[in-house]
């Protein structure tokens, strides 16, 4: 229904956008892949995909085609739900997910917060046909120069939106920021979904 929305960011965070189109404003849930593309925007393209559910309608956002396009073929997979696919693409970035499925790589798919051994190995009987010819980028994650106080809080507001437990996020972005006090919020995030 919606192919894409281009305006201005009203609001970025790591799990949602505010695009304002003409005046009317959209929130678009987005990965964390997509956050690392636009999060120094102040306008741009989103590609979507429009969810309709029994409680919700949902617009789901994309910085490029090609992460709607494996995020599509991701929801085509018995157990995997669009937010199922969206924490996907925020644990891994797309090449990861697509390499890992295509070397038959199950194991780390599974480390993904939850996607059981079971779910793993039927992405990987799903999908390692489909995504044979994928392209992969040579572009790598920028470093940013947010304080690592803002860096913690935009973390936290991106855990909470996925479901998790706010004190258990906490100590884990703690030890996370201990260990590491330049990580970036898109590399605490990762960090924290894998080892919370």
């Amino acid at each position: 229904m919606y192919e894409f929305l281009e305006g201005k960011f009203e609001e970025i965070t790591p799990s949602y956008v505010i695009v304002d189109c003409n005046g009317v404003g959209y929130i678009v849930e987005i990965s964390l892949t997509s956050y690392s593309h636009i999060k120094d925007k102040k306008q741009g393209k989103i590609y979507t995909h429009f969810v309709v559910r029994e409680d919700a309608q949902i617009l789901f956002g994309f910085a490029t085609i090609k992460e709607r396009e494996l995020f599509r073929q991701l929801i085509t997979v018995s157990g995997i739900g669009a937010n199922t696919a969206r924490m996907m693409l925020s644990s891994l970035s797309a090449d990861e997910l697509v390499k890992a499925i295509i070397n038959e790589d199950s194991n780390t798919i599974s480390k993904i917060k939850g996607i059981g051994t079971k779910t793993s190995q039927r992405v990987v009987i799903d999908l390692h046909d489909k995504l044979q010819k994928w392209e992969f980028s040579e572009q790598t994650t920028s470093i940013s120069t947010l304080s690592n106080n803002k860096n913690r809080q935009e973390a936290l507001l991106a855990l909470q939106t996925l479901g998790f437990n706010k004190v258990i996020i906490e100590k884990t972005l703690d030890k996370l920021l201990k260990e590491n006090e330049n990580l970036n919020v898109e590399s605490l995030v990762r960090e924290a979904l894998r080892r919370m």
